[in-house]
């Protein structure tokens, strides 16, 4: 029998998925958490005709790809010098694997009273959170690197700056890579605890005081976009991995 394609299969999944939330919508005990999806549908036109809704995705997409960017640029270069420098890594790397236990949502008293309740402080939050996700998997990617490409390079006479740029940065990229897309859903998952520290607007804050009024069908829609959001970049950068690491042999995932 001939395989289906990926996409139909993805189609088939995505309404067995919708088909199963309306069962358990029609559930009268589970209905009053689970809204209907022909319910949430209708509230995203309200609040996209209203503004509302374009003005929360716009609030926390600039948090996220604010913090994500910041993670993103101190990670690479802390990754590197970790990597590449023992001295570095017995320093800094113990910090790293310390503050990895604690989540982020403990840090938000200590950044409201250091930053207030402004948009730095939701940048800061998630910045935190990205920022460690992202530092380990590029670290794991230079040491990773093959040891034998290093000596070769040595014995060609390479300097310590031409292996790294034509070594190490190289085959570090998929890393780096996969690091980024672990970033962006770390960015995604500490939204709504970034948006704690004050928010007025941002999907994040969207869900939060839907919940205060147990408007079910707005806090669905606020996961809903999130994931949606979230899965596209995902799709993105997975895109671009496939593109900027064409020599190397990736799985079809």
């Amino acid at each position: 029998m001939k395989k289906l394609p990926h996409w139909m299969l993805t189609f088939i999944s995505i309404v067995i998925g919708i088909a199963l939330w309306y069962l358990l919508s029609a559930i009268p005990a589970v209905g009053a958490i689970i809204t209907n999806p022909t319910i949430v549908i209708k509230t995203f036109l309200s609040e996209a005709a209203s503004g509302r809704m374009w003005t929360n995705i716009g609030a926390s997409l600039f948090r996220v790809l604010g913090g994500f960017s910041l993670g993103l640029i101190v990670a690479i270069p802390v990754a590197f010098l970790m990597g590449w420098y023992s001295v570095i890594r017995s320093v800094v790397e113990p910090w790293i694997q310390f503050f990895r236990t604690i989540p982020p949502i403990a840090l938000i008293p200590l950044v409201i009273v250091a930053q207030g309740v402004g948009e730095s402080a939701k940048i800061t939050v998630i910045f935190v959170s990205t920022f460690l996700v992202m530092v380990i998997s590029i670290f794991q990617g230079v040491r990773n690197v093959d040891p034998t490409l290093i000596r070769a390079s040595r014995v060609l006479g390479a300097r310590d700056r031409d292996i790294f740029f034509e070594v190490i940065v190289p085959a570090s990229f998929p890393y780096i890579l996969v690091g980024v897309r672990l970033g962006l859903a770390a960015a995604w998952t500490t939204l709504v605890a970034a948006e704690l520290t004050g928010a007025n607007k941002g999907l994040g804050n969207m869900i939060m005081e839907a919940s205060l009024y147990f408007r079910m069908e707005v806090v669905i829609l606020g996961i809903i976009v999130i994931g949606i959001i979230g899965l596209a970049m995902d799709k993105l950068v997975l895109f671009l991995e496939r593109r900027l690491t064409g020599w190397q042999e990736v799985r079809n995932t």
